[in-house]
């Protein structure tokens, strides 16, 4: 279906970047969303769209990103969660007071969901969580240390990351799926993009030097299921609440099937930003 009003946040980039091309390219209103000035408005030139930046990693750059959208779009019918990444090997602080990786993966998406929620409900809109295989791999959820204070590691933080944006999504179903809301998340596949950059970032041998050609598959192929879903139907085309990998319904963490550890991770987090 044509004519769809799709947030993309981390679209200066990547899969973001390049699913906002495809997307404008089939009709729909992109609205992109990034942290870097110049590449944010260069796509949105593209795609004939406003510039809007944020940093994740201040949730007042969030909460203003959220009022900025609230103002000048009637309609949401597709917010993807895109915006992440993985940092250095020393855990970080935001200027929040929040790990890095814990707020700029999963936090702030969280936030800006709640912000939009009552837009996305009128809209009947679809949650998109861009998650990772890293989830099942990596992710181990401590739900009384979501700030990862009591051990670090950069890949365990990613991991588990990527686990609450799909924890995200299950409660999302259950939560909001009689009010017309369908959420759902998926693994774009180990692109070869920018993502990864930090010096220190253990993952940057394979992403930021020639080994990404024997590792990595291309942009367009990881933005074709985030493509598919904005582009889906809840219930025709997709499964609202499941976690997918080339626009195939997979396998991850066993704590994804945790309805109860769901439902404390939404309660916590809602906690935590005051909602």
């Amino acid at each position: 279906m044509a004519g769809k009003t799709i947030v993309i946040t981390g679209a200066s980039d990547g899969i973001g970047r390049e699913a906002a091309r495809a997307l404008h390219a089939q009709g729909h209103t992109v609205i992109p969303v990034g942290r870097n000035r110049e590449r944010t408005a260069q796509i949105a030139r593209e795609v004939g769209a406003r510039v809007h930046l944020a940093d994740f990693a201040d949730l007042t750059s969030v909460r203003e990103l959220a009022d900025d959208l609230l103002t000048q779009y009637d309609r949401i019918d597709v917010l993807a969660n895109n915006a992440g990444g993985i940092f250095g090997k020393v855990r970080e602080s935001t200027i929040d007071g929040h790990e890095m990786t814990f707020q700029v993966n999963y936090l702030a998406p969280f936030l800006l969901t709640q912000l939009l929620m009552e837009r996305l409900i009128a809209s009947t809109a679809t949650i998109i969580n861009t998650s990772s295989v890293g989830a099942r791999l990596f992710g181990q959820l401590d739900i009384d240390d979501l700030d990862n204070e009591r051990s670090f590691s950069a890949t365990r933080a990613y991991g588990t990351a990527k686990l609450e944006q799909i924890l995200h999504v299950k409660e999302l179903d259950r939560r909001y799926r009689a009010q017309g809301i369908s959420a759902v998340a998926f693994h774009p596949g180990n692109i070869a993009t920018s993502f990864s950059n930090a010096p220190s970032s253990p993952m940057r041998l394979i992403y930021q030097t020639p080994l990404k050609k024997l590792f990595l598959t291309s942009i367009p192929k990881g933005a074709d299921t985030l493509v598919y879903l904005a582009e889906g139907a809840s219930g025709r085309d997709y499964a609202p609440g499941e976690y997918y990998v080339k626009r195939k319904p997979a396998r991850t963490h066993a704590q994804a099937d945790d309805p109860t550890l769901a439902r404390e991770l939404f309660e916590r987090s809602k906690r935590i930003l005051g909602l």
